[in-house]
């Protein structure tokens, strides 16, 4: 005797294997879809590479010499200006790199005889965040910062903000990079972040 249910159990075993398979491909499409996943992640940038850039704060120390040793800040020229040496390029250098010129320099000048330069960064440049947080703009940087300290400084996250993955717009050997970077990233100075909003 055919069992008139047949066709209705047939259907609801075919329905049911469909199910985790249409589970699974939302899951799919919504990681596809979530914010910033088409962004590359990040490179990190280690701070022995950190290459200074304009309206930074330089302390410049001379050993011996108080009245060339000072704070100098890097202007659109993306020079400083050091008694007797005058303008000293200083934008895209690394502050060892600096530190090195300016010795060869005062070398060259034969004002002084193997110098002993040292240079530190005493002002950085300000940082930016964008989206969702409840006061985006402009920040000081501050050493140690990462994206998530920076959105905590912005006030805090929107109820619609994405928490886990921001983007970073940073400049790098003269190059622009984006990528998408973990809220425990470290933040360089000039690095714009956007925290996304979230799709549900």
């Amino acid at each position: 005797m055919t069992n008139p249910l047949s066709p209705i159990l047939s259907v609801s075993r075919g329905a049911a294997w469909r199910l985790p398979m249409i589970g699974l491909t939302a899951c799919l499409a919504l990681s596809a879809c979530a914010p910033g996943s088409g962004l590359p992640p990040l490179p990190q940038t280690t701070v022995s590479n950190y290459t200074l850039g304009t309206d930074e704060e330089v302390r410049v120390v001379i050993f011996g010499q108080t009245q060339l040793t000072g704070r100098f800040t890097i202007n659109d020229r993306g020079t400083i200006s050091i008694p007797l040496l005058g303008d000293v390029p200083a934008k895209g250098k690394t502050t060892d790199q600096l530190a090195q010129l300016i010795a060869s320099d005062l070398e060259a000048r034969k004002l002084l005889n193997n110098p002993s330069v040292t240079v530190e960064i005493t002002k950085y440049r300000p940082v930016f965040i964008l989206g969702e947080v409840i006061k985006p703009g402009q920040y000081p940087y501050e050493p140690g910062m990462t994206a998530l300290t920076l959105a905590a400084v912005a006030g805090g996250f929107t109820y619609r903000a994405e928490t886990q993955d921001f983007s970073i717009l940073r400049k790098e050997n003269g190059h622009t990079i984006e990528g998408k970077a973990p809220r425990g990233a470290d933040i360089q100075p000039g690095d714009v972040v956007t925290v996304f909003e979230r799709y549900f």
